[in-house]
């Protein structure tokens, strides 16, 4: 009767050193996994998964609040719920992003964007605002703003047309152009809503 109990004894001793182990590997799995998880995977789970708004601090001290509609490995885009279209934000210009305790825990699970979405980078994005001629304002980082169309976008660049809010780009309405730096480029504003679609 006593060596039942004392086999009873070891085997629950060694259960609970089992599962202590297993809890400690799982800790591990689990600081190695948050290791490895990029800005770029937790806001695309936010896209996907947000329930509420987010609110996204820029450098400089402007605020924008609005769904995450979309995101590229250097940039993001927040639907404002302006008048006007969505928001492109460089992540370069991001300061802080604010949302809820329940998104802040489900994008820390990740979401593997496709193949594609990780090659769409910022100049990727405004070479395809300038196929279309897209009408946008670019907020520098210096607080200067440049309303007009973007002609060219290249590697580290875009040239820009200047022309007014809601004119078409025509010659006989473009007032000057401008080579701007995408380093120097806090926010996009598309100045039409359908843009992003």
């Amino acid at each position: 009767m006593r060596w039942d109990r004392f086999f009873e004894d070891l085997e629950d001793q060694l259960d609970s050193e089992w599962e202590a182990e297993r809890a400690a590997l799982d800790t591990e799995a689990e600081r190695l996994r948050l290791a490895r998880l990029s800005l770029f995977e937790r806001l695309h789970a936010l896209v996907v998964a947000a329930e509420k708004a987010v609110v996204v601090d820029l450098v400089g001290g402007v605020t924008a609040t609005g769904a995450l509609v979309a995101v590229g490995p250097d940039w993001l885009a927040v639907e404002d719920g302006g008048a006007r279209g969505a928001l492109i934000v460089p992540l370069s210009a991001v300061a802080a992003l604010g949302t809820t305790h329940a998104d802040l825990l489900r994008s820390a699970r990740g979401s593997t964007p496709g193949r594609l979405r990780e090659r769409m980078t910022m100049g990727f994005l405004l070479r395809d605002l300038a196929r279309r001629r897209v009408p946008v304002t670019l907020h520098a980082t210096d607080g200067r703003e440049y309303s007009g169309t973007i002609d060219r976008a290249a590697s580290d660049h875009v040239d820009l047309a200047l022309h007014e809010v809601g004119s078409p780009r025509r010659a006989d309405l473009v007032t000057g152009h401008r080579i701007i730096p995408l380093s120097a480029v806090a926010h996009v504003r598309l100045d039409s809503p359908a843009a992003l679609g």
